[in-house]
């Protein structure tokens, strides 16, 4: 009786993914809100799962001292490498937005092992994705009802009689000018100076000095279905303002490809309003050439309460959106470097007489 038993036993125990470790954890839902702790156990099984391209990277800490972290994405590699930046989450309530952070990264650690593209693109650049930006805010708008449309950080006002800034309206990017507000009790107030606030901090910090090797500066948000570009002030325009619109509307007929939703490209004034202080601007003036702001789904049904049944629709659009920049921004900078690289070597070949015949 028992050998007949253990004979029963064996092939349970053999069955793929019975009594392992990884049947008892739960598979992480990418179409479901998650609170913050969730999305810290998520990063680190990132880490674990992936460990040949992803790393945690510890950049700063929030007014409650919370560690700001990201996930560094990339084949490794000799040479140095070039940049993405990906922001999720700086403004609180807007829940889609950290919610395509995950989607994104799961997108490409399953694209690069079969995709040559992706392939190229994680050799050439790493990519640097903040889930959660704003994690004080964020935590403070799962607590309840009453608080789930919170939109700041958590630091005290001026006064001590209200609390927080928005954290995009904190950079020092013409802070303080238009489109803000002085009072603490206001969404918009721009904080007690430009970055005041230690969230904006470590990003500037972070990317300010490497900012060399920043090819793009994505910022996710919601909502409305746009695709900003610098500047949010009306009187100052981006040096490559036509690439920055033409790039931009390629990326929204990207978006229209999958499933029909139009996103509007412009500048804050003219497709939105005015503002100052926000992180993509600053990027823009560190040098980084393409900053966009993302405004998620969607045009106002919802509003920042998008249901988890649009998460999956949402994500996927905004996924072909970011990677026809990201893709543009690396076929720009490796085309045309490998191009110049073989215009200098027939040069120097032929000054020192080789010609086609001789190579042949």
């Amino acid at each position: 009786m028992m050998n007949v038993v253990g004979l029963l036993f064996v092939p349970l125990l053999l069955a793929p993914g019975v009594l392992t470790l990884e049947s008892n954890r739960a598979e992480h839902d990418y179409y479901k809100y998650h609170p913050m702790e969730k999305i810290s156990t998520w990063m680190t099984q990132m880490e674990k799962d992936h460990p040949d391209v992803v790393t945690i990277v510890d950049y700063g800490k929030t007014y409650e001292n919370r560690t700001i972290s990201l996930l560094r994405i990339g084949l490794k590699t000799e040479a140095k490498k070039k940049a993405i930046w990906m922001d999720c989450g700086i403004h609180a309530r807007e829940w889609i937005a950290p919610a395509f952070c995950q989607y994104f990264v799961r997108q490409i650690l399953q694209t690069y092992k079969t995709d040559a593209k992706m392939e190229a693109m994680m050799t050439n650049m790493d990519f640097y994705i903040t889930p959660v930006l704003n994690i004080d805010g964020y935590m403070y708008s799962w607590k309840d009802n009453s608080t789930r449309l919170w939109r700041k950080n958590r630091s005290p006002g001026p006064s001590g009689g209200c609390y927080g800034t928005d954290l995009n309206r904190n950079f020092d990017a013409n802070w303080g000018t238009v489109g803000v507000s002085s009072d603490c009790s206001f969404n918009i107030y721009c904080g007690r100076g430009p970055i005041s606030e230690p969230e904006a901090q470590a990003v500037t910090y972070f990317v300010g000095s490497r900012k060399e090797d920043f090819l793009c500066f994505l910022t996710i948000h919601s909502y409305g279905q746009l695709l900003l570009v610098p500047y949010g002030h009306p009187n100052f325009t981006a040096p490559n303002y036509e690439e920055l619109m033409n790039v931009g509307k390629g990326a929204a007929e990207a978006i229209w490809k999958v499933h029909g939703k139009n996103y509007t490209v412009g500048t804050s004034p003219d497709v939105l309003y005015a503002n100052s202080g926000s992180s993509r601007d600053w990027a823009r003036m560190q040098d980084i050439p393409l900053t966009f702001t993302f405004e998620l789904r969607d045009n106002g049904t919802y509003g920042f309460e998008l249901p988890e049944d649009q998460i999956q629709p949402t994500c996927e659009e905004a996924y072909h959106g970011a990677l026809h920049i990201i893709t543009y921004a690396h076929d720009k900078t490796f085309s045309g470097a490998a191009a110049a690289a073989a215009a200098t070597l027939w040069t120097m070949l032929l000054a020192v007489g080789v010609s086609g015949a001789n190579l042949l």
